[in-house]
């Protein structure tokens, strides 16, 4: 399928890199720490950190089911919490440690609340884990970021979750995001912490418009 650990792998070794596809349950902690311990063995350490893993219901309250609202808060807060907590002692060890995680800026504004407040508070989660930790983590060198889109991305989670092909033609495709984080990791993290980036903004800083 396309998207999946398997596919994202070929895509790195064609371009010349290296992959370690692991099958991962970010609920899990034994899961997240045995797809840890693969990592340092095959690569040596980890210098970089991206929480991608997000689940979606876009709700109202009365139409949330409660696995729902568990699921969105078990994948996107805790398991952008317990990852970030695991890799932390080797990203202590990294030359230029980053952490990323693709949540939005704390914005405490009822429009983004009122019309889906589960999911909201499930990627706010992720966004006060930035918050927290570039204060906590710190004194180590360890940058803790965040990224978000301007507008909508070409995923295939937009594409079977939010309205198919008509949300596709209408989004941007993943590149911009991949670049503005690639543009993120490159500064030094020591300068570069507690920042709630938003792609087009990132490439504007660098002269891509």
């Amino acid at each position: 399928l396309k998207g999946t650990i398997y596919t994202a792998a070929q895509e790195i070794e064609d371009a010349g890199g290296q992959a370690l596809a692991q099958i991962v349950d970010v609920r899990d902690e034994a899961s997240i720490q045995a797809a840890i311990d693969k990592t340092v063995e095959t690569f040596g350490g980890i210098d970089i950190l991206v929480n991608n893993a997000s689940a979606i219901s876009l709700t109202s309250t009365q139409m949330t089911e409660m696995k729902r609202y568990d699921l969105m808060h078990q994948i996107n807060t805790r398991g952008t919490f317990l990852t970030s907590k695991l890799a932390i002692p080797h990203l202590k060890n990294a030359t230029n440690p980053h952490v990323l995680n693709l949540a939005p800026p704390l914005n405490m504004e009822e429009r983004w609340f009122s019309s889906h407040v589960a999911y909201t508070m499930a990627k706010f989660g992720m966004s006060m884990c930035v918050l927290g930790m570039a204060g906590e983590f710190r004194p180590f060198g360890i940058a803790f970021n965040a990224l978000w889109p301007r507008t909508v991305i070409a995923t295939a989670a937009v594409e079977n979750l939010l309205g198919g092909q008509a949300m596709i033609r209408c989004s941007r495709t993943p590149d911009i995001m991949a670049d503005a984080a690639h543009t993120i990791f490159c500064r030094d993290a020591k300068e570069c912490n507690g920042n709630f980036f938003v792609d087009d903004e990132v490439m504007a800083s660098i002269g891509v418009t």
